[in-house]
């Protein structure tokens, strides 16, 4: 009898053959190997089978086509091909350092935990866009500050780019929703801790995270986060936090103010400008001496404004939506 795997490593892949590629031989390099991959391509154009042929030979790999049905419903469908005790879900643009499997083990040995989510960090061999938007979505100076932070770890909500789920508490709340929008991983991780289930971060599962190539793409990934915070303040009651707010009654601000300054020449207005100054000036200075580069500090500046331009639109969107109907 085949000895069952201790992880069950499941990736959802649309159009992404070369990330594929990327994941894969990044796995292909760790000394654990007490895991078995289940690649589930969602309905692709490009296809990933080619990508799992090199592999097939090489690692505990399975791969299915589907026809496309979102992210949600495409891990759920691996997670019911997989066998192992623990799920590892990894976004497939993702590298996976060479210590991250038996940092998990080591954990897990230690605490007893149902889910869990690690960090994710930056590669030298990322572009310049990929490295502010990455400023952009981690640092303190953001909300994306509060993701990762060690300070909440209690009650930290793992994503879907880094996150193990014990098997039998994935299977007790239904594993995924079917959510087209942005949020599904947020989701589940509300439907856990709702459910009495303990979560953890654990702080060296970290991965590498490419983020998006472009800005519009990051812009558009904004606008769907927004929308999906909304709706998961809605579904799940007394989540809401202040720094929810903070992206769009940052942009409000700023749009408001501008056009008292430009057109009436309001001097509060012109004080609040400065506000503003600063605090951009501190995501330069920030970016530029964390990137030790000048050029990634000034883009990171662009990437934070896109931001939380996206996700304040996202969110206004997600209220007035709500009011409306």
């Amino acid at each position: 009898m085949t000895k069952k795997a201790k992880f069950s490593v499941v990736v959802a892949v649309y159009n992404r053959p070369e990330e594929m590629s990327e994941l894969l031989e990044s796995i292909f390099s760790q000394e654990y190997r007490d895991f078995e991959i289940i690649i589930v391509d969602d309905g692709s154009q490009r296809s990933s089978r080619e990508i799992f042929q090199e592999y097939r030979d090489k690692l505990n790999i399975s791969y299915f086509f589907t026809e496309n049905q979102g992210p949600a419903l495409a891990r759920n469908f691996g997670v019911s091909k997989s066998e192992a005790e623990w799920v590892i879900f990894f976004d497939s643009d993702c590298t996976i350092p060479q210590n991250y499997f038996f940092e998990v083990e080591k954990y897990l040995n230690k605490n007893k935990i149902d889910f869990y989510g690690g960090p994710d960090m930056m590669d030298d061999s990322f572009t310049y866009l990929q490295k502010s938007i990455n400023y952009s979505m981690t640092s303190l100076l953001t909300t994306g500050g509060i993701r990762g932070s060690k300070s909440s770890i209690d009650k930290f909500l793992p994503r879907s780019f880094n996150m193990g789920i014990k098997r039998v508490a994935f299977d007790e709340v239904g594993g995924f929703s079917d959510i087209r929008q942005y949020g599904e991983d947020l989701d589940l991780s509300y439907k856990l801790i709702f459910s009495g289930k303990k979560s953890a971060l654990i702080p060296d599962a970290k991965v590498y995270h490419k983020r998006r190539t472009n800005l519009l793409n990051f812009f558009r990934q904004m606008i769907k986060s927004g929308k999906g915070r909304h709706y998961l303040n809605l579904k799940y009651g007394g989540t809401f936090r202040l720094f929810h707010l903070f992206p769009t009654l940052f942009i409000l601000g700023f749009i408001i103010s501008q056009t008292l300054y430009v057109f009436y020449g309001d001097k509060a207005a012109e004080i609040i400008q400065i506000f503003y100054g600063i605090y951009f000036g501190a995501i330069f200075l920030g970016s530029s001496a964390i990137n030790r580069n000048p050029i990634i500090g000034f883009l990171s500046v662009i990437t934070t404004f896109t931001q939380f331009l996206g996700y304040g639109m996202g969110y206004v969107y997600g209220l007035v939506r709500h009011k409306t109907k």
